[in-house]
């Protein structure tokens, strides 16, 4: 049996037998040796584990999250080789996108030109690689429009509430009201034509959803523990927006600008297609479809492969958006468990 016995560290344990097998908490054996602050210390701490540790733990899952998700694998791919034909496009072919040679028109994807040629003869894999250029500039105006001003909307509109959030998000109301694509017909129409305007006014249309998805974030977070700690310790507002706010509520519309993306590619050569955008001989995705539909009946390819190009696009980025959106912190079964 043991007996209570008072410990030269000032708490109260079970002394054990005399074979040293003791209670717990505070315990020396008969040999002197402290048994429950040794198993304790012996046990791993999570909650001690360091950045570093954590950044060389995510890189070592980084191999294995890829190759258990070919689809995500192949959708980084397009993403990336779609951004170098965008700022490189010499690195996938050199010639000239403008330049025709009109005994060659006509011919169908081949060797000497893999998506073929046009009417003019001009190559329209080269046309299609410099056009990612003029395609995926105007998205990132139209992405930054509705990702700066939306989240400034929003930010406003959760971070002070009251009338402000009110009269902020009727106005937000009244856009989500007119379907995306009337209401930048509508601005492009009354900032004319152009690369430049087609992108603001689709980035325009944007703008109602950022709004909303900020405000909500902006709105759990003002509420959690740390930002209402953070207050009672006297820290100002501009510092608890910037410090805890922003950083908490970016995540779910930085998905949102992922997705947006795609949208935005849709919707700017949607534009295009209807002769709004950059005038010919630009070579813009949705001018290269509107220009071949008058040959569908033979030359399939002028309107096909730059749609497939379009579609691959818009695919990989909303596949890459899902990933970003809680996949890699669930890890779907892959048996990780986060330290």
């Amino acid at each position: 049996m043991s007996r209570p016995l008072v410990d030269d560290v000032g708490g109260v344990g079970d002394i054990g037998d005399v074979d040293g097998i003791g209670g717990v908490g505070g315990v020396r054996d008969a040999d002197g040796t402290a048994t429950g602050a040794a198993l304790a210390s012996a046990r791993p701490v999570e909650s001690g584990i360091g950045p570093r540790t954590r950044r060389v733990h995510a890189l070592r899952r980084v191999p294995r999250f890829f190759l258990r998700r070919p689809g995500l694998l192949v959708s980084v791919l397009v993403v990336v080789l779609v951004v170098l034909a965008a700022f490189r496009p010499g690195l996938f072919t050199s010639q000239d996108p403008l330049h025709g040679v009109p005994t060659q028109n006509f011919q169908g994807p081949g060797g000497a030109h893999w998506f073929g040629t046009d009417e003019l003869g001009r190559d329209l894999f080269s046309r299609v690689v410099h056009g990612a250029q003029l395609s995926l500039q105007a998205t990132l105006i139209a992405v930054a429009v509705a990702f700066v001003v939306g989240g400034l909307l929003g930010l406003v509109a959760g971070f002070v509430g009251r009338w402000v959030d009110d009269v902020l998000m009727r106005c937000v109301d009244v856009l989500l009201s007119i379907p995306a694509l009337f209401l930048s017909l509508a601005l492009v129409t009354a900032l004319g034509y152009g690369t430049v305007k087609v992108a603001v006014a689709v980035g325009a249309a944007g703008v109602a959803g950022f709004a909303r998805v900020t405000r909500a974030e902006v709105l759990r977070v003002r509420q959690a523990v740390f930002v209402e700690a953070s207050r009672s310790c006297g820290a100002r507002w501009y510092s608890v927006l910037g410090r805890h706010v922003l950083p908490n509520a970016a995540g779910p519309v930085i998905v949102l600008a992922t997705l947006d993306f795609g949208a935005s590619v849709l919707a700017v050569s949607s534009l295009s297609f209807l002769g709004y955008g950059a005038p010919p001989p630009a070579p813009e995705w949705g001018t290269l479809i509107s220009d071949g539909r008058d040959y569908l009946g033979n030359a399939w390819w002028l309107t096909a492969l730059p749609g497939l190009a379009i579609a691959a696009t818009v695919l990989a980025t909303n596949r890459v958006a899902r990933a970003l959106d809680g996949e890699w912190s669930r890890q779907d079964g892959d048996g990780f468990r986060q330290p």
